[in-house]
C-alpha cells in the first residue's frame, strides 16, 4: 500500500482510531495485524518470507542470550546466514550469476547461466538490516533478547516504516513497544503536520520533477544544460521522494504515540561528502558505520591511516551495492568512498590554501563554496543511481559540458530549454521551483529554531493558515498518478 494512495486515506484513520480505543493488551496485535494487511497490499506471499526471517531471529536472539562463549557466535552467524542469505538470493543471485558468465565467456568458458525469475519483496534489504541491528545488538549483550513473539515481530513488520526506513535499533523502538500510551492531541497534530509536509515533497514536488524527467532519462539528450538540468532535477526528486517518505513514516508513528529515528538533515546544507552522509539516509550511515566500518577498521590488529581509508572506500562501495543489483549503484557507492577517502586526505591541504588565498577570512562565502562543490559531487553520483546502465550514465558524464555557451542566450534558457522540457507548461515547472525555495527555507528556519515544528510558537492563525497553504498546495498542484517511492524497490 502506497502512503501516497487512497487506500490509505482510509486504512491509517482506522488503524489509529481503532489502536487509540483499543484495551491495551491488544494495541500490539492491532499494530501487527495492520502491518500485515499494509504489506500484503503489495504481494501478499511475500509476508511469509518476512515472517520466516522474524521467526528465525526470534529464537536465536533468545539461544544467544542463553548461550556462553563461542556457541553465541554460532547462533550469530547463523542469523546473520538467514538474513543475508535471503537477500543474495532474491536481490543479488541474478546479478551474481550474470557476472560469473560475463567472466567465464571473458575467460573462454563454457557457462550456461541460470536466471531466477523472481520480483525483490519490497523494503527487505531494510527488513534484514533492522533484523541484523537486533541479534547484532543482543550478541554484544546490549539490549536484552525479546521474549514476546508478536512485540518482535512490530518491530521488524511496523508498518510507517517497515518499506524504507528508517532502519531502528531495538534499544530505540523496542522499549517503546512495550509501553502503554495514552492519546496526546499535541503529538498527534505534529504527526499530521508532518505527514502533509512529506505529502507535499513527494506529491508537490518529487512526483511532479519526475513527469518531466522520466522521459528525458528514458531517451538522453547530448546537449550539456539538458543533462545539467536532469541531473539537479534527479538529486532534488530523489530527496523530496525519499525524505517526503520519512516524513510520512514518523509523522503517522506520531499520531500512534511512538518515536522514529530522524533520518535527514538538510543535507543540501552539507560542507563536504562526510556531512553529507551525516545528513543524509542517516539509518543507513549510521548501521553501516557501527556494524561494518568500526569492525573492519578497529577490530582486528594494529589500526593505520591505510586501514581507515580502505575500511571507509569498502563500506562505501558496499552502500552502492546495498541499493541495488546494479554496476550503476556499485559505481555511485565506489565515488562516494573516493571522495571521502580523497577529502580526508587532502583536508589539511585545502584549509591551508584557503588561509593562503585569503578565502578563510570570508566564512560564509566559503561555506556557500562548499555547498555548492558538494552538491555538484553529489549530483554527478546520482545520474548513476538514475541511470538504467553504466553505459547511459558515463554518456551523461561525458557530455554534460557540451554546448554550455548557450546558457549565456536568454533565448535558449527560456524557450529552448525550459519550454522545450515541458518545464514551463501551464506554468507548474515555475510552482515547482516557488516550492523548492519555500521548502529549502523552511528547513533553514527548522535548524535555526531546532525544531521541526516552528510555527508551534506562532498563534493559532498563523499555524493553521501554514496547514491550510500545504493543503492547498498538495490538492491543487499534486500528482496523484500513484507514483511509487523510489526507495521501495530496495
Amino acid at each position: 500500500m502506497l502512503f501516497n494512495s487512497f487506500s490509505f486515506l482510509i486504512f491509517f484513520p482506522l488503524v489509529a482510531i481503532g489502536y487509540w480505543i483499543l484495551p491495551a493488551r491488544f494495541r500490539v496485535l492491532w499494530l501487527l495485524v495492520a502491518s500485515c494487511y499494509f504489506y500484503m497490499a503489495f504481494v501478499p506471499a511475500f509476508v511469509l518470507i518476512l515472517f520466516g526471517l522474524i521467526t528465525v531471529d526470534f529464537f536465536l536472539g533468545q539461544a544467544i542470550e542463553k548461550q556462553q562463549g563461542h556457541k553465541r557466535l554460532v547462533y550469530l552467524v547463523l542469523s546473520v546466514c538467514a538474513n543475508i542469505g535471503v537477500l543474495f538470493f532474491f536481490k543479488y543471485f541474478n546479478f551474481f550469476t550474470h557476472n560469473v558468465a560475463a567472466l567465464a565467456q571473458f575467460l573462454h568458458f563454457q557457462y550456461a547461466p541460470t536466471l531466477l525469475s523472481i520480483a525483490l519483496p519490497l523494503g527487505l534489504s531494510f527488513h534484514v538490516f533492522q533484523s541484523l541491528s537486533y541479534v547484532i545488538e543482543v550478541y554484544r549483550g546490549r539490549y536484552r533478547a525479546e521474549k514476546n513473539y508478536l512485540t518482535y515481530a512490530l518491530y521488524v513488520m511496523f508498518f510507517p516504516q517497515l518499506v524504507a526506513g528508517p532502519i531502528e535499533r531495538p534499544q530505540h523502538l523496542l522499549p517503546q513497544l512495550h509501553l502503554t500510551h495514552t492519546f496526546d492531541a499535541t503529538r498527534a497534530r505534529r504527526g499530521l503536520e508532518r505527514m502533509l509536509w512529506g505529502f507535499f515533497k513527494k506529491l508537490v514536488i518529487a512526483d511532479q520533477i519526475a513527469q518531466v524527467i522520466n522521459p528525458l532519462f528514458a531517451n538522453p539528450s547530448s546537449e550539456g544544460p539538458v543533462l545539467i538540468f536532469m541531473a539537479a532535477a534527479f538529486t532534488y526528486q530523489l530527496y523530496c521522494d525519499f525524505s517526503g517518505y520519512a516524513d510520512i513514516a514518523v509523522g503517522s508513528a506520531m499520531v500512534l504515540g511512538f518515536e522514529l529515528t530522524e533520518n535527514f538533515n538538510r543535507p543540501f546544507a552539507a560542507v563536504s561528502v562526510a556531512d553529507f552522509w551525516r545528513r543524509w539516509h542517516i539509518s543507513l550511515s549510521n548501521w553501516l558505520k557501527d556494524y561494518l566500518y568500526y569492525p573492519l577498521a578497529l577490530g582486528w590488529g594494529k589500526v593505520s591511516k591505510v586501514r581507515l581509508y580502505a575500511s571507509l572506500f569498502i563500506t562505501f562501495v558496499l552502500i552502492g551495492l546495498w541499493h541495488g543489483a546494479n554496476w550503476t549503484f556499485v559505481v555511485m557507492g565506489t565515488m562516494h568512498g573516493t571522495y571521502l577517502v580523497v577529502g580526508s586526505i587532502t583536508e589539511k591541504w585545502r584549509n591551508r590554501f584557503a588561509d593562503a588565498i585569503g578565502f578563510s577570512k570570508f566564512p560564509r562565502l566559503r561555506r556557500a563554496w562548499q555547498i555548492a562543490i558538494v552538491f555538484m559531487l553529489v549530483t554527478l553520483s546520482f545520474i548513476f543511481f538514475r541511470a538504467p546502465s553504466v553505459t547511459q550514465a558515463w554518456f551523461m558524464v561525458t557530455h554534460l559540458l557540451h554546448g554550455l555557451s548557450n546558457l549565456l542566450s536568454y533565448h535558449y534558457v527560456r524557450y529552448e530549454l525550459f519550454t522545450g522540457l515541458g518545464v514551463w507548461n501551464n506554468g507548474l515547472g515555475l510552482v515547482v521551483f516557488l516550492c523548492v525555495v519555500v521548502m529549502e527555507l523552511v528547513q533553514y528556519y527548522q535548524a535555526r529554531a531546532g525544531t521541526f515544528y516552528i510555527f508551534d510558537s506562532e498563534s493559532k492563525w498563523a499555524r493553521f493558515s501554514w496547514y491550510y497553504l500545504l493543503v492547498l498546495a498538495v490538492v491543487c498542484f499534486g500528482y496523484f498518478g500513484a507514483e511509487g517511492f523510489i526507495y521501495f524497490k530496495f
